[in-house]
């Protein structure tokens, strides 16, 4: 067999096709139009490479996609996984410094929407540095969170894999019981103030199996008087102290689970924001609710 002079080079572009596509997914030419949450269209030239993460929440996201080596700035508050402290700290998310944004020369801002926080957007933009503005306050608001920042680094399917293990880890952490106990999340206690259906903690609590009795409440939280407490008779209250300080308050003994001291003991930045580790603070709230019903 007579093998042409141009055999060769079409092996090696055939070679070259081969490697290119097993080298992984191809990153979209760009731009990129985001939409984010508060219906802005955001365009940014390539996959983002240098990202600025003003919410605890999406600094971990970011981490959990495999982009955490993007970071270069993020809140004080955000502390998972550990190695989100070695990026630089640009202080807190909310009505940030845009002088200290623009010199970590990001291109692009995640910051959580907030009135307060889009006035930062509109002066981040007019310096041509994309800003979004991203909700996340719900359980549901990770997966839509998760496939903007996927969309934004390239990374989209790692953002749809990530969406479905947290997913699969909440449905497989979730417990139902034939009698729901009734919990208050007391995020204050001077007044009080109590965590309404307008929180991931709800969700978490419900699918932990148990009630929490101020759900009528549309807010993340809201304020009630301690007589509204002691009348809907919580059998727990969900406190990150193993023995808050009101517990030993007179006026406290009004209500029954801080008299006869049922306390559910849970700390852990899980229960402080909406994260892809949510299946483990069901698992971990299920089971305290487990230990806390034996007789």
């Amino acid at each position: 067999m007579t093998i042409s002079s141009a055999t060769p080079f079409r092996l090696a572009a055939a070679c070259l096709v081969v490697l290119a596509a097993c080298a992984g997914p191809r990153l979209p030419a760009g731009p990129i139009f985001l939409v984010d949450d508060q219906g802005d269209t955001v365009a940014i030239a390539a996959p983002a490479r240098r990202i600025v993460s003003l919410i605890p929440s999406s600094t971990e996201i970011l981490f959990a996609l495999g982009a955490g080596d993007r970071v270069v700035g993020r809140t004080r508050w955000c502390d998972y996984p550990g190695e989100a402290l070695a990026v630089p700290s640009l202080g807190d998310g909310l009505q940030p410094n845009t002088e200290l944004i623009v010199a970590a020369r990001p291109d692009l801002v995640v910051l959580y929407r907030s009135p307060q926080n889009t006035l930062a957007a509109d002066r981040l933009r007019s310096l041509g540095v994309p800003a979004v503005l991203l909700r996340l306050d719900r359980l549901s608001d990770i997966a839509r969170a998760t496939a903007l920042l996927g969309q934004a680094t390239g990374l989209e399917a790692r953002a749809d894999s990530l969406t479905q293990r947290v997913r699969q880890e909440v449905a497989s952490a979730a417990r139902e019981r034939a009698n729901p106990p009734a919990v208050v999340v007391l995020v204050w206690d001077q007044p009080p103030m109590v965590i309404g259906s307008g929180s991931f903690l709800h969700e978490l609590i419900h699918l932990a199996g148990a009630r929490n009795v101020f759900g009528d409440l549309a807010l993340a939280s809201a304020p009630v008087s301690l007589e509204a407490i002691a009348a809907r008779q919580p059998d727990f209250l969900l406190t990150t102290s193993d023995m808050p300080s009101y517990a030993g308050r007179p006026e406290w003994q009004a209500v029954g689970a801080v008299r006869h001291r049922r306390f559910l003991h849970l700390s852990g930045s899980e229960f402080a924001r909406p994260t892809p580790r949510m299946g483990q603070a069901v698992a971990r709230l299920a089971r305290a609710l487990d230990s806390a019903l034996v007789p």
